[in-house]
């Protein structure tokens, strides 16, 4: 059984933040707690307006506080997010998120992410080798 705090985690190296300014982001699960995913809790703060393209993983995101929206560059829609809203990018969509409000974000990746990764330059996180 695996037991943690969000208090406990947001004052260790499950903390990361976004060298770009965006969010910063508690790591509650990551590859080695050996559960196929990976479980954060996200900060997207207010004005943040970047794009990402998780090529190498599939997201689901719950809305659990904040306004904002996110924009799907393959069609051009805009969907609105606020709490009790869930978005999965379940084909790798490349996308545009933006905070018009600070949002907390419940977020599930997998592949699980291992526990320092930012984004690249094309927005997404690499794959730790094998």
């Amino acid at each position: 059984m695996i037991v943690r705090t969000l208090e406990e985690a947001e004052k260790s190296e499950r903390r990361v933040e976004d060298p770009s300014g965006n969010w910063d982001s508690v790591r509650l699960l990551l590859k080695d707690d050996n559960m196929g995913f990976s479980f954060h809790i996200t900060t997207i703060y207010e004005g943040a307006d970047f794009q990402m393209h998780y090529q190498n993983h599939l997201e689901s995101v719950y809305c659990m506080s904040g306004e904002g929206e996110i924009e799907n560059l393959d069609d051009g829609n805009i969907h609105p997010i606020s709490p009790g809203t869930v978005y999965a990018l379940d084909k790798n969509d490349k996308h545009i998120l933006r905070a018009f409000k600070e949002m907390k974000m419940a977020c599930v990746f997998n592949p699980p992410v291992t526990g320092n990764e930012v984004h690249n330059a094309d927005g997404a996180y690499e794959l730790e080798a094998e």
